[in-house]
């Protein structure tokens, strides 16, 4: 896998996990949109420390630098 994804792109998915996982876990975010949205903060968690996101391969984006890439 080729990192896709850029420092700054990382930090954001990181910091709405985050805010995510805190909503759920102080109840208020709860029921079925709950577990939902703490499945996409997994998510987010993992694709941040892999730095690679499937999306940006199938839409060819990419976040990350050149220098990022080697």
């Amino acid at each position: 896998m080729k990192k896709n994804m850029g420092i700054f792109d990382k930090a954001i998915r990181i910091i709405v996990a985050l805010v995510i996982a805190i909503l759920f876990f102080t109840k208020i975010i709860t029921g079925t949109l709950g577990i939902v949205l703490l499945i996409v903060a997994g998510i987010f968690l993992i694709t941040s420390f892999i730095s690679f996101c499937p999306l940006y391969t199938i839409f060819g984006l990419t976040t990350c630098s050149t220098e990022e890439t080697k």
